[in-house]
């Protein structure tokens, strides 16, 4: 995926920093009113015409911090109304040149390896929660290399397989999780797909043996690595807080759960065979270019980070799905009745299958406007190596700055999508606006198609999003069987939303995030024993 882990502040950060007013003695006072009058009158001084036009800020240092990290999106609108499409904020020290438009995206998605670097703003983040030689701790040839490896499990024939065991995942989770107990209740939606995704990702990227794994402790395990995304370790990934320290143990830990799978498979087979293919014997499989086989740390590694891939996106935006039909009950049942269309068969409904998918155009439009509106990044950001003019302008963006990017100022511009701000899957039914979109690649051209596109809900270039084709098979499951089953709306009645929330490393639904389900009068949900014989029927 794009590693898109974006830099919005905590408002923790933030109050504890110079914006915060403790009881300086007087001259420390003074002092830091001379700092903060220095950098205005610094601000006035004539730029060089290669310059872009810098925000204006108050605090040195820290910059922007506060606008940028509580709402990127409208700090970017502002920004581009008093500046134009390039400008420079400071955040925390750092110059963080913006290019926004299709212009701009091309311009940084579609930049050279030799003048462009992702790994330098990302690996800080991602190596203590990944761990080494993999993803942004190693060569991008390695990177890609190691893309190619994981396509195993995203191939036509896998998502096609995919689709059951998601399928049985939701079902089961249904049937035992208090939240979906009884006629109608209420459910935290956030919590709920944040569980259900990681059961889908484990069990159809991974295998049923770690699906297995995934236990009580195994799941506090990922809650504690996932304690390591957190805005704060873009600064101080070694800081010696309690978060850091639960990130460092559960990384340790899920490695060596990892690794005691691939000695206990080395052990059993003087051949990598198993009953199920997975990722793990893949893997096992797999060779670099230079000839040398994936080491099991590697393997182990890659493991975990396809697990939390595989997971981050995919609850973001499921829970943004599941909140929007609460709020438009209507398109809701436009789900349910084209699945009573295609899928029913007296008063049950048929196992899905991947085929099923193209069928239902309704929650093909749900899926992609939810990715519009609610995209789970909103800065993509790379390291300036060299200087870089830009076309069109006296702008060279030069190697101090941090170049960023943000395809949601594109989803959301009046200039390509008509009333961009409101959720309406069928503006996808729109002719004029489908091709405004589909300007995009499918993923399978050369590196610089689609970068000009205004649609880019995956990223795009060498670091988009591998897993585009796998989040959409998981999403699309998980909704249709939850519609399948239930009828839902917000507690209020209304259609509002939550706001979203920018103090995590992705654009998650802000609180409260609670809707109301009611199970569907007609008992049409695929049963249990249904899916169960039809996955034991597979794997033989």
């Amino acid at each position: 995926m794009e590693s898109v882990w974006v830099v919005p502040l905590l408002p923790a950060v933030i109050s504890n920093s110079a914006l915060s007013v403790p009881r300086f003695p007087i001259y420390l006072s003074g002092l830091v009113v001379a700092f903060v009058i220095l950098n205005v009158l610094w601000q006035q001084l004539p730029s060089q015409k290669s310059e872009p036009p810098l925000v204006f800020h108050w605090f040195p240092f820290i910059g922007n911090a506060f606008s940028y990290g509580t709402d990127p999106f409208n700090f970017y609108v502002e920004c581009r109304r008093k500046h134009g499409d390039i400008f420079t904020f400071i955040l925390f020290g750092k110059k963080m040149t913006v290019y926004l438009g299709v212009n701009g995206n091309d311009f940084i998605l579609n930049g050279r390896l030799q003048d462009l670097n992702a790994e330098e703003i990302y690996s800080p983040l991602t190596t203590p929660v990944f761990g080494n030689d993999v993803v942004y701790d190693c060569p991008n040839s390695k990177l890609m290399e190691q893309k190619k490896f994981i396509k195993f499990g995203l191939t036509q024939t896998a998502l096609e397989s995919h689709v059951l065991l998601i399928e049985k995942e939701v079902i089961d989770y249904i049937k035992t999780s208090s939240s979906w107990k009884g006629r109608s209740g209420t459910v935290h939606i956030p919590s709920a797909m944040a569980e259900i995704t990681i059961f889908t990702a484990a069990r159809s990227l991974q295998g049923l043996e770690v699906r297995r794994k995934l236990t009580a402790e195994f799941a506090e395990l990922y809650d504690d690595l996932d304690g390591g995304f957190r805005p704060i370790n873009f600064l101080m990934p070694w800081a010696p807080l309690r978060q850091n320290r639960r990130r460092d143990a559960a990384r340790e830990k899920m490695a060596s759960i990892y690794m005691d799978l691939i000695t206990a498979r080395r052990q059993r087979y003087t051949q990598v065979e198993d009953e199920e293919p997975d990722m793990i014997s893949n893997l096992m499989r797999c060779t670099y270019k230079d000839g040398n086989p994936i080491p099991d740390k590697e393997i182990a590694n890659i493991m975990i980070t396809l697990l939390m891939a595989g997971q981050h996106s995919s609850s973001s935006s499921g829970s943004w799905i599941m909140l929007r039909l609460a709020s438009r009950p209507d398109i809701s049942e436009e789900l349910y009745q084209e699945q009573v269309r295609v899928s029913m068969h007296g008063s049950t409904f048929s196992p899905l299958q991947y085929s099923d998918i193209d069928k239902f155009p309704m929650l093909k439009n749900v899926l992609k406007e939810t990715l519009r509106v609610h995209s789970s990044i909103h800065s993509l950001m790379r390291k300036v190596k060299n200087p870089m003019p830009v076309p069109g302008s006296d702008y060279v963006i030069t190697p101090d700055k941090v170049l960023l990017a943000s395809p949601i100022v594109t989803h959301l511009s009046e200039m390509y999508f008509s009333n961009p701000l409101v959720w309406d899957p069928h503006r996808w039914d729109d002719a004029s606006e489908e091709e405004a979109a589909s300007k995009a690649d499918d993923g399978t051209s050369s590196i610089s198609a689609g970068t000009r596109s205004p649609y880019l809900p995956f990223g795009v270039g060498r670091h988009r999003c591998v897993g585009e084709k796998f989040a959409y098979v998981n999403l699309c499951t998980i909704i249709a069987t939850l519609v399948r089953e239930f009828k839902f709306r917000t507690l209020d009645g209304t259609t509002k939303v939550p706001p979203t929330d920018y103090t995590s490393l992705f654009s998650r639904p802000g609180q409260p995030a609670e809707i109301r389900w009611e199970k569907r009068v007609v008992e049409t949900v695929l049963s249990l024993e249904s899916v169960s014989a039809r996955y034991k029927v597979l794997l033989e």
